[in-house]
């Protein structure tokens, strides 16, 4: 984790290059696809969407296996989630997720969390809700967030504190 925010990222526009698969072993975007794809054909509706989207329910079954990752398909995520080690991952489905955010592995957001944007939560930390994230804030590794979090703070330890 960096001591300052990161001033190239934005918190409220987000980076779709940042989800864009790179190689053929992309886990954490291939994931991602899938969600979104299937947002996208649910969205559309009609025969050709429903049959779409039981493909890329296909689709995402697989790659939650592989990264053994539960994120729900119709979880609101707004654009430029980074999975870095998308290994073990919970989030609810009632969980909002802001642009540009970035979640390590074994991260659990437990209810009602929403993220703002450019939130960065590292390896471990388990958020649990009902609680939001302000935009530019910090969740150290292994971190237990019981409570809302500040724009720009940062937080660690169990209980979570700013620091």
């Amino acid at each position: 984790m960096q001591d300052s925010p990161d001033l190239n990222v934005s918190a409220s526009v987000p980076d779709w290059s940042r989800e864009a698969v790179r190689g053929f072993w992309d886990p954490g975007q291939k994931l991602l696809r899938s969600i979104r794809r299937y947002q996208a054909a649910h969205a559309r509706g009609g025969v050709l969407g429903k049959l779409t989207c039981k493909r890329w329910a296909l689709s995402h079954l697989f790659w939650s296996t592989i990264t053994q990752c539960e994120i729900h398909l119709n979880t609101q995520i707004e654009g430029g989630l980074r999975l870095t080690h998308p290994t073990g991952i919970v989030i609810h489905p009632d969980a909002k997720i802001g642009p540009n955010c970035m979640i390590f592995q074994q991260v659990t957001l437990a209810g009602a969390v929403v993220l703002g944007g450019h939130v960065d939560i590292g390896a471990g930390a388990k958020l649990l809700g009902p609680l939001s994230v302000g935009h530019d804030a910090r969740i150290g590794a292994n971190a237990v967030v019981t409570g809302d979090v500040a724009a720009g703070q940062t937080v660690v330890g169990i209980p979570a504190r700013p620091i």
